[in-house]
């Protein structure tokens, strides 16, 4: 397709994250480590907490619903992607990009949210101890994360309606190595301010919700733990945060530095090597991080490793 001249479109054509040959089997291998660890990690996990009773806990439940949209994150990315590395053909079907998209969508803003209920979970649990079985009860840690589930899907919903309502577009190349938002609509031939309006409302509002919510948990747990009179006491209450608030940190920090960086002439390049963290990397790391951070986590895994092997 000539770029310029407007036109319907049945397929997009991946640039990926370069057009290098002598890199090709280098940025294969590297991300196919990558997904291996990502998925044997968060698998693990996921059914560590399923097979430990000791993790039957609220906090490990949603950790485990973290694990699982992780996966998700991965293989909707990272399969297409290694497959784009090695094939000159990197064209992927219209409806294909479009699904592509939207349970990329979903899972991200999923686990925007998860992030920000475990930050109240740990609030509950720091502040009010005595009520914290009574208040986190199986019943309200189903609803947060069916809620998280809901709310994402509808707000996934809502940008892919943007995305189909583009009629026509200038080329079908996407400068990235998978379907999002932003690169589609700067390839529409129409008018997309309203469509840039809702994104970029969209996700200030799910940015500056969450946001508050966790500084806002993170505040009264601070304020609660300043009034703990034993050394011992306050490092026990920050150690049970330490892991989120590190998981935290690295998300948000990598979707804040994407979304509020100076723009510049190589700002894609940037903005693709940036996504590449946060959506391939991180959810490699989170399991890694909750995991080498966590006593429960690894007193769990010796329990179970030592049942199977020595029963």
């Amino acid at each position: 397709m000539v770029e310029g001249n407007c036109t319907t479109v049945t397929e997009f054509i991946l640039l990926g994250l370069s057009d290098d040959p002598e890199l090709r089997v280098f940025l294969f291998l590297f991300f196919l480590l990558i997904y291996g660890v990502t998925l044997f990690a968060n698998l693990g996990m996921a059914s560590l907490i399923q097979l430990s009773s000791q993790l039957h806990t609220p906090m490990y439940f949603f950790l485990s619903h973290l694990s699982f949209v992780d996966c998700c994150y991965s293989s909707i990315i990272v399969p297409e992607m290694l497959g784009n590395i090695l094939s000159n053909d990197k064209a992927i079907s219209f409806l294909g990009c479009m699904l592509q998209f939207y349970l990329f969508c979903t899972v991200a803003i999923t686990e925007v949210f998860l992030l920000a209920v475990m930050a109240y979970d740990r609030f509950v649990a720091i502040c009010s101890p005595l009520l914290y079985t009574v208040i986190m009860s199986q019943k309200l840690c189903v609803v947060l994360v069916s809620g998280c589930y809901l709310y994402a899907s509808l707000c996934a919903l809502l940008h892919l309606c943007s995305a189909l309502g583009i009629q026509s577009y200038k080329s079908n190349v996407i400068n990235h190595f998978f379907c999002d938002l932003p690169p589609l609509l700067s390839l529409a031939c129409s008018n997309v301010t309203i469509s840039e309006m809702l994104l970029f409302i969209v996700v200030n509002f799910n940015e500056i919700l969450t946001i508050m919510i966790i500084l806002t948990s993170y505040l009264f747990i601070l304020i609660t733990v300043l009034r703990i009179h034993s050394a011992e006491g306050r490092y026990r209450a920050f150690s049970t945060c330490a892991s989120h608030l590190t998981a935290i940190t690295v998300f948000h920090g990598t979707i804040l530095f994407i979304y509020y960086q100076p723009s510049s002439g190589n700002s894609l390049d940037i903005d693709k090597v940036t996504t590449v963290f946060y959506t391939i990397v991180i959810p490699m790391l989170n399991p890694l991080i909750y995991s080498l951070r966590n006593k429960d986590v690894k007193e769990s895994f010796k329990k179970v490793v030592g049942s199977k092997i020595f029963p």
